[in-house]
């Protein structure tokens, strides 16, 4: 089965574009599929099954690549996939486990963790993964990494939520009626009050010197008109700490566009850094 070349063609994909708080794996084939190219569909096989009692998936390439690398996705399992079926192609694992919501919680933060120490062993993986992070899903991604940086080779993050405060909507008061519910959903989550919330001082974005600390590479894609999760706020703080730092960092801005759809038009750019920063 040749490898796409031209990395234009659609990603097809069922269910919604963003989950909130559910698990889609019950919504997702055992076939996930890219195409159409000139070279015809690729397929890849999707394995689920259970750990810990927890849903969990890992999508096979059909021709893994000799450092049997792979991905993560924190959050969202299928939503707005290029990049990892391009990975997929690339010969690429994708992996995926439950979270009990999606606001980076320590429970869920202690469960990666520990699957991270076993899923290599168990399916012959590379020893580091390469978290995918969209939206919430960023906030895992960043807690994971910053718990466990000798298992993660590098970071990809879309319009990453790493300050729980800006769903206040403060700087953006035309989508309070979006942000004030997410916020609702976080106090929740985190078993937490307003006061409490203010006070806290393990946001994502306070983990960031550890990610910097570890030296670990970092893609960044950010929509310009992003009103949700407000860039200046958010992602812009991760990227100032890097662009200080001398790490391995590629930056992607998209002019505009919001907070969806998340991504890039061609991942291929995505896909060349992370392949040249996880050897």
């Amino acid at each position: 089965m040749k490898r796409i070349m031209k990395r234009k063609d659609p990603c097809v994909y069922p269910g919604r574009a963003e989950p909130a708080g559910e698990s889609d794996l019950r919504k997702f084939p055992d076939i996930w599929r890219r195409g159409a190219g000139e070279d015809g569909d690729l397929e890849f096989q999707c394995m689920r099954f259970s750990v810990a009692g927890r849903d969990a998936a890992l999508v096979l390439p059909a021709s893994p690549e000799p450092d049997r690398r792979w991905l993560l996705k924190t959050e969202y399992f299928g939503a707005f996939p290029g990049l990892e079926l391009e990975m997929l192609a690339r010969g690429w694992h994708v992996a995926w486990l439950d979270n009990a919501h999606r606001w980076a919680g320590a429970a869920d933060v202690a469960a990666k963790k520990e699957w991270l120490a076993r899923l290599p062993a168990t399916f012959r993986l590379n020893r580091r993964c390469v978290p995918v992070g969209m939206s919430a899903g960023g906030a895992m991604a960043v807690k994971l990494a910053a718990a466990c940086p000798d298992r993660v080779a590098a970071l990809y993050l879309d319009a990453p939520a790493l300050n729980y405060l800006s769903f206040l909507g403060l700087t953006t008061p035309e989508s309070r009626k979006e942000t004030e519910p997410v916020l609702a959903e976080i106090l929740t989550a985190l078993n937490m009050d307003l006061s409490q919330l203010l006070c806290w001082r393990e946001h994502p974005l306070d983990f960031i010197p550890r990610l910097v600390r570890h030296r670990i590479p970092l893609a960044l894609v950010y929509g310009k008109e992003d009103r949700i999760v407000p860039w200046r706020e958010n992602g812009l703080l991760l990227a100032q700490a890097y662009e200080a730092s001398g790490i391995p960092f590629a930056l992607y801005e998209k002019e505009k566009e919001g907070h969806h759809p998340h991504g890039l038009a061609d991942p291929a750019p995505l896909a060349d850094f992370l392949e040249a920063h996880t050897r």
